[in-house]
């Protein structure tokens, strides 16, 4: 990974007594896509203004090659920002919109002509330089902002919601739209979202916002695959979480007492838990299996609920004590009839163990 490029360091925003962001602390380096997540008012908007300029932080610094951004105006930062409004022009053609930054910075007729028709080439809206936005889909409307954010090359775009007004099938295709042009200009992009899919689907690294703070800043394979806590657990993807007892931990490996009795061991757990502690068992959907082996731990389950989604079946069950776990099995397509009684399975080295 390069050295930082944008470095945010200690960052704390106050409104009266209310703390938006709490020391947040992060470096990015050159040509990253960093997804900001996390659920509405956690302070990840906040954050993303901060380095905008359109916020001053109650203390901290943010510093762009290692030079603070604190004392210049949002204007001056050559910051790249595109929101979940377009805020175009609406007089202006396509064209004349992507150009705007361009003339509002008196660069010559030539590179603007030039910048213009790279940027809709990038965008593919060649087509389109002549039209309104009014004569736009929202979609398209979006690839103008997003050309004319990129038009005069800033180190860094920032953009904040900008797809959560379009529907699911043209939201994906934008994503997939912004991944190639973040492929293809190497830009720094600094991505607010609240939709994890979405995280996932474009980042290089997530921080996940909680309360004000970064719960945990990672790959999208980190956040899911080795969550830090039960709130990143239960925010990237989907979780069962099932009452358990600690017994003891040997090697980051515990062993657990269920509700329903069944002890299970080697569980991941990365905090330090007392014996007889309160704990949370969480298993992934896809981790559990209609079959087993003998290093598998099983759960008696009732099926409550079936149905097809074509690569896979999803089982609602409920376990003796009550707790209704979300069954996703993936290779196997187990017929399981509602009401009836099954054994389900998974490896304890898939589960992870967080305190209660």
């Amino acid at each position: 990974m390069n050295r930082s490029f944008l470095a945010v360091r200690n960052i704390r925003k106050t409104f009266g007594a209310v703390i938006a962001v709490h020391d947040v602390t992060i470096d990015i380096p050159k040509g990253e896509f960093l997804t900001f997540l996390g659920p509405s008012g956690c302070g990840k908007s906040t954050t993303l203004y901060a380095i905008a300029g359109f916020q001053n932080p109650t203390s901290g610094d943010v510093l762009l090659n290692k030079k603070s951004l604190l004392s210049i105006p949002p204007h001056k930062r050559n910051i790249g920002m595109v929101f979940q409004r377009y805020t175009l022009f609406p007089h202006l053609t396509v064209a004349e919109n992507i150009a705007f930054p361009l003339r509002v910075r008196r660069r010559p007729e030539a590179e603007i002509q030039r910048k213009t028709e790279e940027m809709l080439a990038l965008t593919k809206l060649e087509s389109f330089a002549e039209r309104l936005p009014v004569a736009l889909s929202g979609g398209q409307q979006q690839r103008v902002a997003l050309a004319r954010a990129l038009a005069y090359d800033p180190p860094i775009l920032l953009m904040d919601e900008p797809l959560s007004a379009l529907d699911k099938k043209l939201r994906e295709e934008i994503q997939t739209e912004i991944r190639r042009i973040h492929r293809e200009t190497g830009v720094t992009i600094l991505y607010v979202t609240h939709d994890q899919e979405e995280a996932l689907h474009l980042s290089d690294r997530i921080a996940l916002f909680r309360e004000g703070c970064i719960e945990q800043i990672g790959t999208g394979e980190d956040l899911y695959l080795r969550p830090a806590t039960a709130f990143v657990a239960g925010f990237i993807g989907n979780s069962n979480f099932l009452s358990a007892e600690h017994l003891e931990t040997v090697d980051g490996a515990a062993t657990i007492r269920l509700s329903d009795g069944s002890v299970i061991s080697g569980v991941k757990v990365d905090s330090a838990l007392a014996r007889g502690q309160k704990a949370q068992l969480m298993v992934r959907p896809e981790a559990f299996r209609m079959s087993g082996t003998e290093e598998q731990a099983g759960l008696n389950v009732q099926i409550i609920d079936t149905a097809f989604y074509g690569d896979r079946q999803r089982i609602i069950a409920r376990t003796a004590s009550g707790q209704e776990l979300d069954v996703r099995p993936t290779f196997e397509m187990a017929k399981a009839a509602d009401g009836g009684q099954r054994r389900v399975f998974f490896s304890p080295a898939d589960a992870f163990l967080f305190a209660a």
